[in-house]
């Protein structure tokens, strides 16, 4: 009932494209989303004024980059506060990111980034209360 097909078809497989172009692995993609977790933190902390953190974060972040990192050049006056809780979240961020790849150094760091942050946090509420 139906004619067969004779000719080639001017479509190709998604397959096909797959192999033109490097793709990178999972690993190396967590590698560089944690990179970049680092780095925003390092700024932060940079802020911060916590150079010996800072240092501690920029030594992973130039093992995970291969290059050392982009050191925070100016203050922007934000609020300490607001700071301490940005740091806290990237961190975190860090923290899932790092113990998903298994990273035991910068899951340590990051756990202990989170703990300081939390107490400067709870400074900060208790200097305001009477």
């Amino acid at each position: 009932m139906y004619e067969p097909i004779r000719t080639k078809s001017v479509h190709r497989m998604a397959d096909d494209d797959q192999n033109r172009f490097p793709h990178r692995s999972r690993e190396e993609e967590l590698d560089i989303q944690l990179a970049g977790h680092l780095a925003a933190l390092l700024a932060v902390t940079d802020e911060l004024g916590d150079t010996a953190a800072a240092d501690r974060i920029a030594q992973q972040v130039a093992r995970l980059r291969g290059a050392p990192p982009a050191r925070h050049a100016g203050l922007t006056g934000a609020d300490p506060c607001a700071l301490h809780r940005r740091a806290h979240a990237l961190a975190g961020r860090a923290l899932v990111v790092a113990a998903s790849r298994a990273d035991t150094a910068v899951a340590i760091l990051a756990a202990e980034r989170m703990d300081a942050h939390t107490a400067a946090l709870d400074e900060g509420s208790l200097v305001g209360t009477p």
